[in-house]
């Protein structure tokens, strides 16, 4: 069981205590503290087992437990009785593959605890730990505190996701428009990849609109009734994040249809080119055709000047094609 609860600790009054290893001592001795002291227990991807303890000592619903053991949540909110349920997706950007992961992120807010279960590597919480036991002043709202920061501090890497896919985005623009090169073939299936992680991205923060609606608007249990600003401006933030990610898709899909009608006109002025080609060789291989056929009764045939004369006539008219397919642009 130790190993699955990251950290724990009592805090009071916006400062760190150590409490009682059992975590139901830990409730009650936070409980007996007054409003503001509150239990913070952090859990890293538990099994069922290991977390049928923790559900049993908080009191949390069986349909919030099961969707915490489960993973694979849209971001939500849900009110049960005792609890407060609400679910993050963190993304994490990995610029060696250009990759957007997901990380599943679950909230328990009650009556002076605060439970979080991470899975994946996306949200560590020990920054945002930190940054609150730094800051007294804010932790000492209790535990809406937390839940506040954990949403900021998500919603804040939102937008640095946002702007590294911009980064690869204009670079997918740049290669669009180069002159093509032996890079440009595989710039559709670039596009193609970049989509798939904006949807990924969408995943994450697209739902999570509501909830932070919901928090914003107040009058949520066992959220601080004077925390509205503060979660307004996390709204905010995921407003913006959520019109660039829009702005992305919609350029990628512009980028993609750029790409393909260059390619169209690409492809046109290759058959134009070779069309050309053939038109200049089809005369040639007519004309030798007409004189290579076994007839005795042909013009010139009996011409010494027949040969050549037949020769510069070819010629001259592959240079008066050649120059005409040139002025055109097909050549």
């Amino acid at each position: 069981m130790r190993p699955v609860i990251v950290d724990s600790a009592i805090y009071r009054d916006g400062h760190r205590t150590d409490g009682p290893a059992d975590l139901s001592d830990a409730l009650k001795e936070a409980r007996a503290t007054g409003d503001d002291a509150f239990l913070w227990v952090g859990l890293h991807e538990p099994t069922e087992e290991e977390f049928d303890h923790v559900a049993s000592e908080f009191a949390l619903h069986p349909l919030a437990v099961e969707d915490a053991l489960k993973a694979h949540q849209r971001p939500k909110l849900e009110v049960y009785d005792d609890s407060l349920f609400m679910v993050l997706k963190p993304v994490v950007y990995e610029p060696e593959s250009d990759r957007v992961s997901s990380g599943e992120l679950m909230l328990f807010v009650g009556d002076s605890f605060v439970v979080t279960v991470r899975h994946g590597e996306g949200a560590p919480l020990a920054e945002v730990r930190r940054r609150l036991e730094a800051d007294p002043e804010v932790l000492k709202h209790g535990p809406t505190a937390v839940l506040y920061a954990v949403s900021d501090a998500i919603v804040d890497h939102y937008l640095e996701v946002a702007g590294e896919l911009q980064v690869d985005l204009e670079e997918l623009e740049a290669d669009v428009f180069a002159p093509t090169g032996d890079a440009a073939s595989n710039t559709a299936a670039r596009i193609y990849t970049a989509k798939r992680q904006v949807l990924e991205f969408r995943r994450a923060s697209g739902p999570l609109a509501g909830p932070m609606a919901r928090l914003t608007a107040g009058s949520v249990p066992f959220v601080n009734e004077h925390s509205q600003p503060f979660f307004r401006d996390v709204n905010d933030h995921l407003l913006r994040s959520n019109d660039q990610v829009e702005g992305l898709d919609r350029l990628l899909s512009d980028v993609l249809s750029a790409h393909l009608a260059q390619m169209g006109v690409r492809q046109n002025d290759d058959m134009r080119k070779i069309s050309a080609w053939a038109a200049m060789a089809a005369v040639p291989t007519m004309v030798a055709g007409i004189y290579g056929m076994n007839f005795e009764h042909m013009p010139e045939l009996g011409w010494g000047m027949g040969y050549p004369a037949v020769i510069l006539v070819m010629t001259g008219i592959v240079v008066v094609l050649y120059r005409m397919f040139k002025r055109r642009g097909w050549m």
